[in-house]
């Protein structure tokens, strides 16, 4: 009989998506205000890696909250693009899951 998951990994990736999403929603605060002030920026590779890799819901929250990067059509385009894919990469994962 396979063993189980280990009990201890699911709270560590509870822990690893909320340190992504607190990185990408306080990355674009940090990267407002130097926008604002005038100094070097945050990339926007950078944001949208930290979206891809967990932080999406932090990135969404920081643009809401910080007005930040809310009209810049290319940026929204791939962070929506972005969305379908970890949407579509879940369903698929869970279709596979619970099918198979």
């Amino acid at each position: 009989m396979d063993a189980p998951i280990g009990p201890h990994l699911v709270p560590l990736g509870a822990l690893a998506l909320g340190a992504i999403n607190l990185a990408a929603f306080s990355s674009f605060g940090v990267d407002k205000r130097r926008a604002e002030a005038g100094l070097r920026r945050i990339p926007e590779r950078t944001l949208l890696s930290l979206a891809f890799w967990g932080g999406t819901p932090g990135a969404y929250a920081g643009r809401h909250v910080f007005r930040h990067k809310t009209r810049k059509q290319p940026f929204s385009d791939h962070l929506f693009a972005i969305v379908v894919l970890q949407v579509s990469a879940i369903g698929g994962g869970a279709t596979w899951f619970l099918t198979g």
